[in-house]
């Protein structure tokens, strides 16, 4: 009965240490050639100018530039 509940505590501990981790945001994102999206923390947009895919970015917001990388 012990190693059942251990089991079953060392399970629980798992899955709510997997919930926290903090998880990429999977926006939808059209098909496109590597290097003309620019990712940033929280949205995306077309990349200006394109260029290799992993470089620096930017994307306008209303509050300025926000950095990113080309994806």
């Amino acid at each position: 009965m012990k190693a059942r509940i251990a089991r079953t505590m060392v399970v629980l501990a798992l899955a709510v240490g997997a919930a926290l981790l903090p998880w990429p945001a999977l926006a939808q994102v059209p098909p496109h050639a590597p290097g003309t999206i620019c990712f940033t923390q929280f949205f995306w947009c077309w990349a200006q100018p394109p260029g290799p895919a992993g470089y620096p970015c930017g994307c306008p917001s209303q509050y300025g530039f926000v950095p990113g990388y080309l994806g």
